[in-house]
C-alpha cells in the first residue's frame, strides 16, 4: 500500500510499505475512506515530538471501511463504515472507565497513539487497535466529511474548551486562536448556549471564519480593552486555543473574578502564572488532552443537523495528492485553509 511516511524532522514522502495485519484478537483493519492533516503532524515534521521515529506513517483522523476482524471482534464486521479517532481506549483500565481515555494504561498511559507510537491513518489502510471500545459506527445517510472531524478537533474544543470550561446558558465566552480548535470550541459553545461568543485572532480572514462557527462578536488588535467592553468585568470563560505564553497571559487578563480559563493550546515554552495578580481573582484554570468521551454526543449532533462539521474542510484532495495538501495546510494563512480533506 502507500502511505505517508516520516523520514525524520522535516522529511516526509508518499511511499510503498508493507500492508498492515492483524496483530491482537481485539484488532481491525480499516480502508481508509477519508483522512486529513493536524496542526500536531506539522509539529511531528518540525522534531517536536522526538517519541515519533522515523519510518512511521503519520495521520490520526480517519472515516473508513472495515475490511478484516480480530479472532475477539464480534461488534464490527466487515463493510462496516467506522470513525477512527485520535485516541484509542481499551474500555477496562482505571482512566478509560472514568472517562478519561487519553491516558489509557492499556496502550502505555496516552491514548494518542496514531502516527505517534504506532503506525498512523495517512495511508490506504490502517490497523486500529481495541477497535471494539475505539471506533464508532457512522449513522446511516451521514457523510465521511461530516464526521471525519469528530476524531479530533471537535471533540477536543467541545471537551477541553466548553466542558472543562464550565459554560453555561448565557455565558460570556472568549475564544483566544480562531484557528481549526477554536472555532470547534465557538461551535460548541453555541450548543451549549453561550450568550457571548468572542473570537479573537490577528488574522482577520479567520475572524470571517468565526462569524460561520457560532462567534457574536469578533476582536482583532487592542484585545484587552475589546474584550472587556463586551464583556464588563471580564468573560465568564476564556478559552485558549493557540499555545503561546502571550495568548494565555492575555486569557487570564479578561476572565472575570470567579471565571475560568480553559487551556486547549499545546504550549510548546513555558509561561509566567502571575499569581501575584490571579490569587484574589478566585479562577479555575484547566487543562486537558481528549479523550473522545464526548464522540457519541457530537455524532448525533451531526445526524440530526445540529452541528455542521463539515465546513472545517476548506481545501480537498485526492489521498495520493498528500504532498500537495501538506503544502496548502502549512501555509494555512496563505491559502485561506482550516483543514484539509484527503479522498481515497
Amino acid at each position: 500500500m502507500k502511505a505517508l511516511v516520516f523520514g525524520g524532522p522535516g522529511e516526509k514522502a508518499w511511499d510503498s510499505v508493507p500492508d498492515p495485519g492483524i496483530q491482537e484478537p481485539t484488532d481491525v483493519i480499516v480502508s481508509v475512506d477519508t483522512t486529513t492533516i493536524c496542526g500536531t503532524d506539522l509539529h511531528i515534521l518540525k522534531g517536536d515530538v522526538p517519541a515519533v521515529t522515523e519510518g512511521r506513517i503519520l495521520g490520526h483522523e480517519a472515516v473508513g471501511t472495515v475490511v478484516e476482524t480480530g479472532a475477539a471482534v464480534s461488534s464490527l464486521k466487515k463493510g462496516d463504515r467506522v470513525l477512527v479517532p485520535a485516541i484509542t481506549s481499551c474500555g477496562r483500565c482505571g482512566p478509560c472507565k472514568s472517562g478519561m481515555a487519553a491516558h489509557c494504561e492499556a496502550v502505555g498511559g496516552i491514548g494518542w497513539i496514531f502516527g505517534h507510537l504506532i503506525d498512523g491513518v495517512q495511508a490506504q489502510f490502517a490497523r486500529v487497535p481495541y477497535a471494539e471500545t475505539s471506533v464508532h459506527l457512522v449513522p446511516e445517510g451521514v457523510s465521511d466529511e461530516q464526521v471525519l472531524f469528530l476524531a479530533d478537533i471537535l471533540p477536543t474544543g467541545f471537551e477541553i474548551g466548553v466542558l472543562n470550561g464550565r459554560v453555561k446558558p448565557g455565558d460570556s465566552v472568549a475564544v483566544v486562536g480562531a484557528g481549526p480548535v477554536g472555532l470547534a470550541a465557538m461551535m460548541t459553545a453555541q450548543i451549549a448556549g453561550a450568550g457571548k461568543i468572542i473570537a479573537v485572532d490577528l488574522a482577520e480572514s479567520r475572524l470571517k471564519h468565526a462569524l460561520d462557527f457560532g462567534a457574536t462578536h469578533t476582536v482583532q488588535g487592542d484585545a484587552d480593552n475589546e474584550i472587556l467592553a463586551i464583556a464588563p468585568g471580564g468573560v465568564d470563560v476564556a478559552i485558549e486555543a493557540v499555545g503561546v505564553p502571550e495568548t494565555f497571559d492575555l486569557c487570564t487578563r479578561v476572565v472575570r473574578a470567579g471565571g475560568t480559563v480553559a487551556n486547549i493550546g499545546v504550549h510548546g515554552a513555558p509561561t509566567t502564572l502571575h499569581l501575584e495578580e490571579l490569587w484574589i481573582k478566585n479562577i479555575t484554570i484547566t487543562t486537558g488532552l481528549v479523550s473522545g468521551s464526548t464522540v457519541p454526543t457530537l455524532l448525533q449532533l451531526v445526524r440530526d443537523g445540529r452541528i455542521d462539521a463539515e465546513q472545517l474542510g476548506t481545501h480537498h484532495f485526492a489521498l495520493a495528492d498528500i504532498m500537495d495538501a501538506y503544502d496548502v495546510f502549512a501555509a494555512a494563512g496563505e491559502n485561506d485553509a482550516l483543514k484539509v480533506v484527503l479522498k481515497s
